[in-house]
């Protein structure tokens, strides 16, 4: 049997190493974090190679004094936590100790350091883990960490680095990650000698539009909640017709730090399942403000999950939070602008403002004060209609300018939502039909019918059997009895055949009322009058979540004034 033995030092650093390096974007993270918890105002990270060459981390933080260069490289020394109580209630991005020496020991790490109150900096290199003495050495205050060679001492490990380009895409994501959370720290990306990113201390809703585009920020609704003095959440949530195929813009800080946690990400799913549908992925960035005693960052080396005290009330706390702010009729919503010649920002028409944060890494988004509006347009925003284009879009006049409605795509969000009250309360109120609807179906539909007839009379549906293989619909819920009552019936018996009764009215039920109100709702080339016009602009007016149908796309458009403007060329 072989003897037990303690391992050596470096070998239990590179073993570290195996977790909280686990390629150069985990160094850039360290480093970076590391940048913040000296106060830095301002930081650049030089890469080559995608980092696998080096990552060069530079920053006019508090610096490290020369008499604790070596300090900083040995495993388990931080200058962040001292006892229990610190590490219960820690507040700064590291604080484990471990993370510059277990860079150096699968590297060529130098670090030069100066104070403030220093006459001069101080440098001191490390190979491979082992450490030299320190030096006299020339910066400002501040620190610079440069790393080379990741893993040239553990070639097996570096076999499973990936391209350049994978490698830096790596990086670049974690830079994007810590901006978010520090738009009052500028910063400025580098890679193989050419500026990547180039970041000037901004506001929050500005450094969002520099790192993820400016048509989130548009389509988006600032959030700002808080709860019981401990809980407190701020950001913005993108609208439907910002959603994405993938989950590659969704952002959620707690503390100010990047995380990925169960509890978050269910509540924000939760509160999109009634805007989106499918596949379709949600787009945020949200900042969650805890107690720090009530979450526990030190579950993993990496730190990027964390395990709240209370995750029910967290979760509830989050999901209503952002519920409320996603529930906005059309009026309240984020107007989905259409772009004339040059892009153009929400902002420049008075309709939101996002204003910085007042906590250093709780970006705050804040609705910006209406504009004077006279009586009329403060009770109707959406306008007056004005026409019908090719029975399918309503077009309407506002104060700023034109007002374009997909009739059909908002009538349908209107149907569903009033779906979804009726059934809150018990049922949805049925209407008879005075002449019974007939159509053909299997028999498996007709075995359907009959077996959940409760379920389907709760839905506000009357079905029965017609004759041999023949359904016949008897009444239909009060608010879809004018439209198509058969491709309502059908829609509703192909969920129940795919899905099983008991989950149509569970696990999915927005999906459900969704195929409903899409068959009820008014059609293609249906000529409105105006006074039906202007009842659906005033039913969208009061809707929570007509901005967008039930499918995720934008009910209205606004083309503004200024618009129009550019397209006659006025003023030139």
């Amino acid at each position: 049997m072989t003897a037990i033995r303690v391992l050596p030092d470096l070998l239990i650093s590179q073993i570290a190493a195996g977790e909280v390096v686990e390629r150069p974007a985990s160094v850039l993270k360290e480093l970076l974090e590391n940048s913040l918890d000296a106060g830095a105002r301002a930081v650049t990270v030089a890469l080559e190679e995608g980092g696998t060459r080096r990552v060069h981390v530079e920053d006019d933080g508090a610096g490290i004094e020369a008499a604790e260069l070596a300090l900083a490289l040995a495993r388990h020394a931080t200058s962040k936590i001292a006892s229990l109580p610190d590490l219960e209630a820690v507040s700064t991005m590291g604080f484990r100790g471990e993370a510059l020496a277990s860079i150096a020991s699968v590297s060529r790490l130098s670090l030069v350091s100066r104070t403030a109150r220093a006459p001069h900096a101080s440098s001191i290199s490390a190979e491979g883990g082992r450490v030299g003495e320190p030096r006299p050495a020339a910066r400002s205050p501040g620190t610079t960490v440069a790393v080379e060679d990741l893993y040239f001492n553990t070639p097996a490990r570096r076999k499973f680095l990936r391209s350049e380009a994978t490698e830096f895409g790596h990086c670049d994501e974690v830079f994007t990650r810590v901006a978010l959370a520090r738009p009052e720290v500028a910063f400025v990306l580098k890679h193989n000698g050419r500026v990547s990113r180039h970041l000037r201390v901004q506001d929050a809703a500005e450094r969002v539009a520099a790192l993820l585009g400016s048509e989130l920020v548009e389509a988006a609704v600032p959030v700002e909640a808080a709860a019981s003095g401990t809980l407190h959440l701020t950001g913005l949530a993108g609208g439907p017709n910002v959603a994405r195929t993938r989950a590659d813009a969704q952002y959620f800080f707690v503390n100010g730090r990047f995380v990925r946690d169960r509890v978050l990400s269910h509540a924000a799913r939760e509160a999109y399942a009634e805007l989106l549908h499918g596949e379709r992925q949600p787009a945020y960035v949200l900042f969650l403000q805890i107690d720090p005693r009530l979450v526990d960052v030190n579950v993993h080396p990496a730190k990027i999950e964390v395990r709240f005290r209370d995750p029910g009330a967290v979760h509830q706390f989050v999901l209503h939070a952002l519920q409320r702010a996603l529930s906005g009729g059309a009026a309240e919503a984020p107007v989905a602008y259409a772009r004339v010649a040059t892009q153009h920002a929400v902002a420049s028409q008075g309709t939101f403002s996002l204003a910085q944060s007042v906590a250093s890494y709780q970006p705050s988004f804040q609705r910006s004060e209406p504009e004077q509006r006279t009586p009329q347009d403060a009770e109707n925003p959406l306008g007056y209609a004005l026409a019908q284009l090719h029975g399918i879009y309503v077009l309407a006049q506002n104060r700023e300018g034109l007002v374009l409605v997909d009739m059909h795509a908002a009538h349908e969000r209107i149907l569903m939502e009033k779906l979804k009250k009726s059934l809150d309360v018990g049922g949805v109120q049925r209407q008879a039909l005075l002449v019974p609807a007939a159509f053909r179906a299997e028999a498996l539909e007709v075995a359907l019918a009959e077996e959940n007839r409760e379920v389907i009379e709760r839905l506000g549906l009357e079905l029965s059997v017609a004759g041999p293989g023949e359904l016949a619909v008897r009444a239909a819920p009060a608010p879809l009895a004018g439209g198509d009552v058969v491709g309502l019936a059908r829609g509703v018996l192909a969920e129940m055949r795919e899905y099983g009764a008991s989950r149509v009215l569970a696990d999915r039920q927005n999906e459900l009322l969704a195929t409903m109100a899409c068959h009820a709702a008014v059609r293609a080339n249906r000529s409105l009058t105006p006074a039906e016009m202007n009842a659906l602009l005033r039913e969208m007016e009061e809707t929570e979540r007509s901005g967008s149908c039930n499918h995720g796309r934008p009910t209205w458009y606004q083309l503004t004034l200024a618009d129009l403007d550019k397209l006659f060329l006025r003023g030139r």
